[in-house]
């Protein structure tokens, strides 16, 4: 019997690469990333341990002429099972001051890539009645700060668009299952790439792991979980936002940012791309 095919975006480091560690055992696997050199080293590596097959598909997502070339390869493979919307990247400082360029590269990323590759991934597996969809958003969904702005907001549409997916796959009574991962911060290049100082942003207990990200996500998955954010405190943190008044949210994530602020204001906006 044939495997089935697992698709990673922003698979070449972090959070996307410990998927694909984590899947390889038991599925093919499509890569796709800028680096072609990443995704390759990567490639050798799985399939030396576990003789899976893998493609890699070197592209820039929030390239018209890349976008439509993977989103098509979605749309044929009849082996997928998991689509994982990985793919993202940040800036620094505050919106009006970091180059627009990045900011639009941002949303064209997480949002535009992230509903072109789904669309596809589900005009694939719903006639099927068989996959899933995760799509990696961030706990900024629920709690922002100075300085994310634009991130804050793709990443809250993504979680959005996830539940819209989720209530229509429940209205046709769909196997499908579809999963926004809600990380806060996580060790990987993200943070060392924009070139800010982890600890000046969060404490040691606020710092998770690659590999603890992803098992929450696949725990997730197994039970079916549409909303995952993966350690205690967030999920507090998550929980008690979304609740609080507007007003009294708003202060406290004013006063949560101002520290994220200070520690980015003495360098230039730069952008991470995975």
């Amino acid at each position: 019997m044939s495997r089935t095919v697992v698709a990673i975006t922003g698979a070449s480091s972090g959070i996307g690469a410990t998927f694909a560690r984590r899947l390889a055992a038991e599925h093919d696997l499509l890569l796709i990333a800028r680096r072609k050199d990443r995704l390759e080293q990567l490639a050798n590596e799985l399939t030396s341990a576990y003789r899976t097959q893998v493609e890699i598909l070197p592209a820039d997502l929030s390239a018209e002429a890349d976008l439509q070339s993977i989103a098509e390869r979605m749309e044929r493979e009849l082996r997928l099972a998991l689509l994982i919307n990985n793919a993202g990247f940040g800036t620094k400082g505050r919106f009006w001051e970091a180059a627009l360029e990045g900011q639009e590269q941002m949303h064209r990323l997480h949002v535009m890539a992230a509903m072109r590759l789904t669309h596809a991934a589900l005009r694939n597996m719903v006639p099927r009645d068989l996959g899933g969809i995760i799509n990696v958003a961030s706990v900024s969904a629920f709690v922002r700060s100075p300085g994310t702005t634009s991130y804050a907001a793709t990443k809250s549409w993504m979680t959005a668009f996830t539940e819209g997916l989720y209530l229509e796959l429940q209205g046709i009574h769909s196997n499908l299952v579809v999963q926004a991962l809600c990380p806060g911060f996580t060790y990987s290049e993200f943070h060392d790439t924009m070139g800010v100082n982890r600890f000046r942003l969060a404490g040691a207990g606020f710092w998770m792991t690659a590999d603890e990200v992803v098992d929450a996500s696949l725990d997730g998955l197994r039970r079916r979980k549409l909303i995952v954010v993966p350690g205690w405190r967030y999920r507090i943190l998550a929980s008690m936002f979304s609740k609080l008044p507007t007003r009294l949210r708003l202060a406290a994530e004013a006063a949560g940012g101002r520290a994220r602020l200070k520690e980015v204001a003495s360098s230039n906006p730069k952008e991470l791309g995975k």
